[in-house]
């Protein structure tokens, strides 16, 4: 039976109990990490619910993901307004190819 150490506690356990934790946006450093842990160990980190994820694209090609509370967003742009927009997939209604729509 193989054992792992966690990368959190270096709690060793059965490999068949870890989890793999991807950090993915982290402020301290550039690429995603990834961590084995116990579940267990885990516990503590409580999810935010109702985030919206926005991607800000700017004129200058630069991209930000922004993460924001759902009631913060809602205040800016209501829900119809999202409801009735356009997918990022596909054509966008109103456009011509080859002069036909």
């Amino acid at each position: 039976m193989q054992r792992k150490i966690s990368d959190i506690t270096g709690e060793e356990a059965a490999e068949a109990d870890f989890v793999t934790l991807i950090v993915r946006q982290h402020p301290k450093v550039d690429q995603p990490k990834r961590l084995d842990a116990l579940p267990s160990e885990l516990d503590q980190l409580k999810p935010v619910g109702d985030l919206v994820v926005v991607e800000v694209r700017r004129p200058d090609t630069s991209v930000d993901e922004v993460y924001v509370r759902y009631a913060d967003f809602a205040k800016l742009i209501p829900d119809s307004v999202v409801d009735g927009a356009p997918g990022t997939k596909g054509r966008i209604p109103g456009t011509r190819i080859n002069g036909k729509h």
